[in-house]
C-alpha cells in the first residue's frame, strides 16, 4: 500500500462498538434482520461471535435461514461516513463454501452504494466491483483469486471516477465517479445465497466464514 498510515482518517476496529453497530442495516427492509427480496438467507444478529473479531460467520438456523455477521458504521456513535476523495484498503480472505456472499460496501438513504467487492464462490476467480451510484460495474477475474485466498483491495472514491485495485494491479477505473457531495457509510458482512443468482449452500453445510484482516480509509485525491 502506497500512502502513510498517518493520513488515516479511519482504521477499523471491528471490536469497537464506538466505529460499528451489529446486526442491523437500513440497506435491509425496516432495518433488518432479513432481506428475502435480495435472494438472501440471512437473519442478522448482534452475536459479537458473528462479526466482532474480524471473522465473518454465519451458521444454518434450525428454519433454515442462517444467521449472519454484519457490522455497519451506519447508526454507530462514531457514525464515520466513507466521502469523495477517501481511498479504502482491505485485506480479506476469501470463503470456500458454496453458497456464502462477502461484501464490503456503502450504503445512505436508499442508495449511495459503492461494492468494494462481492465474491461468490460458484465462480472462483471472479470478483464483484460496482458503482451502483452511476451505474458502472466489472466482474474482474484473476488467478490469484479463488476460495481461501488473501485478497488485498483499494478502492478510490473519486468525483469524476472510481478505481478499484487488486493485489496491486490495476483492475477497473469506471469512468464515472460518485460527484463532488457523496457520502454513505461503511458495511462489512457476510451474506448467504438463497439459490436465485447463485446455488444455495449445500444441505450438509451448517457454518461458513470469510476474514477482513485490515481496512482503513485513507484521504485521496478528489
Amino acid at each position: 500500500m502506497d500512502q502513510p498510515r498517518e493520513t488515516a482518517r479511519f482504521t477499523a476496529d471491528f471490536a469497537s462498538t464506538e466505529q460499528w453497530a451489529a446486526g442491523r442495516s437500513w440497506a435491509y427492509p425496516d432495518g433488518g434482520p432479513t432481506n428475502p427480496g435480495d435472494d438472501k438467507l440471512d437473519h442478522l444478529v448482534p452475536d459479537a461471535r458473528y462479526s466482532r473479531t474480524g471473522t465473518f460467520r454465519a451458521a444454518r438456523r434450525p428454519d433454515g435461514d442462517w444467521d449472519t455477521g454484519l457490522l455497519t458504521t451506519e447508526g454507530s456513535p462514531g457514525g464515520f461516513t466513507v466521502r469523495t476523495g477517501d481511498v479504502l484498503e482491505t485485506r480479506v480472505r476469501l470463503p470456500t463454501a458454496l453458497g456464502a456472499w462477502p461484501a464490503i460496501w456503502t450504503w445512505r438513504d436508499g442508495g449511495n452504494e459503492i461494492d468494494v467487492f462481492e465474491y461468490h464462490p460458484d465462480q472462483p476467480r471472479l470478483l464483484e466491483l460496482s458503482n451502483h451510484v452511476r451505474g458502472a460495474s466489472r466482474s474482474y477475474g484473476h488467478p490469484s483469486i479463488g476460495p481461501g485466498a488473501w485478497v488485498d483491495l483499494k478502492v478510490e472514491f473519486r468525483s469524476r471516477t472510481v478505481i478499484w485495485w487488486v493485489n496491486g494491479a490495476l483492475a477497473f477505473a469506471d469512468g464515472r465517479g460518485v460527484g463532488p457531495g457523496w457520502y454513505a457509510s461503511l458495511i462489512v458482512n457476510l451474506s448467504v445465497c438463497a439459490g436465485r443468482y447463485h446455488p444455495a449452500p449445500d444441505p450438509a453445510e451448517t457454518t461458513m466464514s470469510y476474514e477482513v484482516a485490515s481496512l482503513r480509509v485513507l484521504r485521496g485525491r478528489t
